[in-house]
């Protein structure tokens, strides 16, 4: 049984940490779209992304291939939008809820300001488990390049090794 990354990205930041994670474990990468993008720049992108999260949409999303009987272990990556999951990431887990239970599930998050915890508290509690196997919480690290998020990087995968 192996490892699975499954990710919303919208700006590149949580693709590029799935990408990293999944070389150092030799895991898949599942990337999960909503069917109608979010706008990506400008006022819109805040205003638009906030309201989803806070209002508690469920967008559909493109198709895609998960087969929870091929892992033990699950990584959900995802961006913080005020202080909650991305909304594809929701998603995903309504769809999964009852596939993933008894996984070893693990979080990543990728931020500009914070509530990442705050996030990984919802996602316990969608998902009703207690504890995750190991959390990683990232500022901006597509444009913010540096050694400390390196670091994490490596220490969330030893925690999974």
């Amino acid at each position: 049984m192996g490892t699975v990354i499954v990710f919303y990205s919208m700006l590149g930041n949580c693709e590029m940490v799935a990408e990293k994670i999944a070389t150092k474990l030799d895991a898949d990468i599942i990337r999960i779209e909503p069917d109608k993008s979010y706008p990506d720049k400008g006022a819109k992108k805040f205003l638009w992304g906030g309201k989803s999260a806070v209002m508690g949409e469920r967008p559909a999303l493109k198709p895609y291939k998960f087969e929870a009987s091929k892992y033990d272990n699950i990584i959900l990556g995802f961006p913080v939008w005020a202080s909650r999951p991305a909304p594809p990431l929701c998603t995903f887990l309504d769809e999964h809820k009852e596939q993933i239970k008894g996984k070893k599930i693990s979080v990543f998050a990728c931020q500009s300001g914070n509530g990442a915890q705050k996030a990984f508290e919802r996602i316990k509690k969608q998902i009703s488990i207690d504890e995750f196997e190991a959390e990683l919480i990232l500022i901006d690290p597509k444009t913010r390049v540096n050694e400390d998020n390196d670091r994490k990087i490596e220490a969330f995968c030893e925690k999974l090794i």
